[in-house]
């Protein structure tokens, strides 16, 4: 079977293979735990969804089958009409960009040697060692020089990645996470870890990934941040999806998608263990 679908089949102004992933009816069961319970959500080309709720939501989980990291007990994962669990997963895993709680680079490699081995991974074609940079002051061509500028890495890009800050690694686990330019990019809790300036960069990153085509899905608490890069908002409550509400692009505050998160949360469960009491997000990110 093909691995993905055809270019005719993406969203429009999508520039990518596919226009849409489709969840349904989700459940993922842990021994005698309910982490999910029934999910559906859709996840289109050229937007970006935030997916909120408290502790132990479902969040995570539902990331990691969305990504193709666990295999749900029950439902399904859609890439268009195709579903995931058909697709050669080889290919998927290069149209997959995913930055989790971890920055997930080679502590003894440096960020520019973390970023070559990952370019060889995925088969990027490099440009030869000591071409002149371009006009924008780096190497674009080459996507490693690229990403290392794009994220402000150019002053440690030699130094072992164990000797960064936190938030440095994070800075490097986003250029590997869109080093490849992915189709499907899955952050969870992107934000942890960065400065003012590192928060507004990545915010700008995402807007530019959203404009290129990709299909974004945004776990986080720092929902005065996310709120104006989305154009969908999915609140998971105890498993469930307790709202999923389309909002315009740049419009919404954190202030509406708190009041979105507080009403949820509010209602009784249905039919399902509720954990501790779990305290609000703030408006604003740690």
């Amino acid at each position: 079977m093909s691995s993905m679908a055809e270019p005719g089949n993406a969203a429009p102004g999508s520039t990518l293979g596919f226009g849409r992933i489709t969840a349904q009816e989700l459940y993922r069961d842990y021994g005698r735990q309910r982490a999910l319970s029934g999910v559906s959500l859709s996840l289109r080309a050229g937007q970006v969804t935030a997916l909120l709720g408290e502790n132990g939501a479902g969040k995570s989980t539902l990331l990691s089958i969305l990504a193709g990291m666990q295999k749900p007990s029950r439902g399904q994962v859609l890439i268009d009409d195709q579903p995931l669990a058909a697709l050669d997963d080889t290919s998927f895993r290069r149209c997959l960009g995913v930055l989790s709680h971890e920055p997930r680079c080679y502590a003894e490699l440096s960020p520019r040697e973390n970023l070559r081995l990952f370019s060889q991974l995925y088969e990027l074609p490099l440009s030869p060692s000591g071409a002149e940079p371009g006009a924008a002051g780096f190497h674009s061509a080459d996507p490693i020089e690229h990403w290392l500028h794009a994220v402000g890495l150019e002053r440690a890009a030699d130094r072992p990645s164990r000797t960064l800050s936190r938030g440095m690694l994070q800075r490097l686990a986003i250029a590997r996470t869109l080093l490849h330019q992915p189709s499907l990019i899955l952050l969870d809790e992107p934000y942890t870890g960065l400065d003012p300036a590192g928060v507004a960069l990545l915010s700008s990153l995402i807007v530019g990934e959203r404009a290129r085509g990709a299909l974004i899905l945004v776990v986080t608490h720092d929902l005065a941040t996310v709120a104006p890069l989305c154009d969908q908002v999915v609140v998971l409550c105890r498993g469930r999806v307790g709202a999923c509400e389309e909002v315009g692009f740049g419009t919404a505050t954190g202030d509406s998608l708190l009041g979105l998160y507080r009403r949820v949360s509010a209602r009784p469960a249905r039919g399902t263990k509720e954990g501790p009491a779990e305290a609000m997000p703030a408006t604003r990110g740690a």
